[in-house]
């Protein structure tokens, strides 16, 4: 009882600090709301509510703060990074009229503003294949990002290929921060499923799945292409090592196949010989392109 009576409290505080922060939001003057609404992809959670919290009086000076802590050269005349800011919205405003909604709010106006032009942009304005649907890809050397139309309304959705580009979008918005201090960002392991099946009296059958969106891949003559390090052990209840397994497995996909194999699965299969008893699997994954590394452990008796 005492549990749930937490959680009501709990919500109600949130929901009583979002009521705060919208009643704050609206009481604002026009020039307030419109920069509170513009520096949206730059400005720090602590920022902003530091900002709606300071008498009136001080917004002004506020927001000459808030650029110049972020001027990258205060001995020049011109603010650099705050004139490439608002080039890149007008610049997403032009690029992305469609929609129904100013491009620099679309979720490629926000990829736009805060990673710059991509090196490359690939447009499908009827799919990739017969079946799809409206699609952009955009690249930042070798690193994929996905658009798609999933209504045909022309509103572009991000559609993350993997984990990593999520926190590597998070990062690279913050990296567009100058001075601005932040929290290490955490790095996403490469994740996979470890299976252990019996297939003779003696014989099990070790299998790795690695979904593709958890791949990092470079791109090189047109290929996307890596090299996983697998590392395999198998120990008694004693902790004795009776079995390992190390390969060096190099995946390659021509770039115009990239996109149709991130629904699936990279998969590794050994077989071993064991005697009959209780054993402890250890799978060790390496990824060199980016030096993600997992270790996952699984019990299982033959």
């Amino acid at each position: 009882m005492k549990k749930k009576i937490s959680i009501l409290w709990l919500l109600f505080g949130l929901l009583f600090l979002s009521c705060a922060t919208y009643k704050l939001e609206k009481a604002l003057d026009p020039e307030s709301k419109d920069f509170l609404s513009k520096v949206r992809y730059i400005i720090s959670k602590q920022e902003r509510g530091n900002f709606l919290n300071i008498p009136p009086g001080e917004r002004k000076a506020f927001i000459e703060e808030f650029w110049k802590e972020r001027d990258p050269d205060p001995d020049t005349e011109a603010n650099e990074f705050k004139n490439e800011y608002f080039k890149r919205i007008d610049a997403a405003n032009n690029l992305f009229r469609e929609g129904g909604t100013p491009g620099w709010l679309q979720a490629r106006g926000r990829v736009y503003i805060t990673l710059g032009p991509p090196d490359n942009r690939e447009r499908y304005p009827r799919g990739i294949d017969f079946y799809g649907k409206p699609t952009e890809i955009w690249y930042y050397g070798f690193f994929p990002i996905v658009f798609v139309d999933n209504n045909w309304s022309d509103r572009y959705e991000l559609d993350p290929i993997s984990a990593q580009q999520v926190t590597m979008l998070h990062s690279a918005q913050m990296d567009f921060k100058p001075n601005i201090p932040r929290g290490r960002q955490e790095k996403i392991d490469l994740d996979f499923s470890l299976q252990v099946e019996k297939v003779k009296e003696n014989d099990v059958l070790i299998r790795i799945e690695i979904p593709y969106r958890n791949i990092w891949f470079g791109l090189k003559d047109e290929t996307f292409q890596t090299t996983l390090e697998v590392t395999l052990e198998i120990f008694d209840p004693a902790e004795n090592k009776i079995a390992d397994y190390k390969r060096s497995h190099y995946i390659s996909l021509a770039k115009k196949d990239f996109i149709e194999f991130l629904g699936k699965n990279y998969a590794i299969e050994t077989q071993q010989r064991l005697d009959q008893g209780n054993y402890t699997l250890s799978a060790e994954i390496k990824n060199e392109t980016d030096g993600t590394l997992t270790t996952k452990k699984t019990k299982f008796i033959v």
